[in-house]
């Protein structure tokens, strides 16, 4: 009798003995994967088409109703971001400053990570000014800065920080900012703008040099007269 080290496998007899015992399984699992693969396929086919059509919808608007439908239909794509920027500036050519600013921030809170969050940004704090709002606008343009000091936004908010300044009479803190521009950003375009800046302020009035004054003299006493000594009456002279 052979023993089972003798007994010699035959690799066709198992492939058919495996599949007929799981091939439920294995048709099961293949149709998964399958309709995954359709799946993947057809969904990547509807972004294509929805960002193509986004892309026309946005090519052809021209007015704050029809950005807001770029927005309102692919809330979520690329188009739908410049819709945000572009319905921003008409509001704020209108002078609807508040509505400008709301639109902007959804802008920034939908696209945190979009390459234009600093011009969004910019956008607030101008709109800011415009309402009367420097002290608000200061603080986003220095937030501006100091989240993105390498973006090419940072150099235009900090000169934005100069006009306010200069309004509110701190001309030494303008000066400051001037003077980071042009040590940390020597090359960007608001560089010549900086030196103009920097020249219409008045010049840091120079601190006098302080003498020290001298005490003042003491009148010296004068010694006391002595009297003078009295002559010797002269002799009588004799009869």
């Amino acid at each position: 009798m052979p023993t089972v080290s003798q007994v010699t496998a035959d690799p066709a007899l198992e492939t058919r003995v495996f599949w007929e015992r799981h091939k439920t399984t294995i048709i099961a699992v293949a149709a998964v994967l399958l309709l995954a693969g359709l799946g993947y396929g057809s969904y990547r086919l509807y972004l294509a088409r929805q960002a193509a059509n986004a892309t026309a919808l946005l090519a052809s608007a021209r007015t704050s109703k029809q950005y807001q439908e770029v927005i309102d239909r692919y809330p979520q794509s690329q188009p739908a971001a410049s819709a945000y920027l572009l319905l921003a500036r008409e509001q704020r050519q209108e002078k609807k400053f508040s509505e400008a600013n709301a639109t902007l921030h959804k802008f920034i809170e939908r696209f945190p990570k979009h390459e234009m969050i600093t011009t969004a940004w910019m956008g607030v704090g101008a709109n800011l000014e415009s309402l009367g709002k420097g002290d608000e606008a200061l603080s986003t343009y220095q937030r501006l800065v100091t989240e993105y000091p390498d973006s090419f936004n940072a150099p235009l908010a900090l000169l934005a920080q100069v006009a306010i300044l200069k309004a509110k009479d701190r001309v030494a803190d303008a000066r400051k900012i001037i003077e980071t521009i042009m040590s940390r950003y020597r090359d960007s375009i608001v560089m010549s703008q900086a030196l103009q800046e920097l020249m219409s302020l008045p010049r840091p009035e120079a601190t006098p040099a302080t003498t020290p004054s001298l005490p003042e003299p003491i009148p010296m006493e004068r010694p006391p007269e002595t009297p003078a000594a009295s002559a010797p009456p002269a002799p009588s002279a004799s009869p």
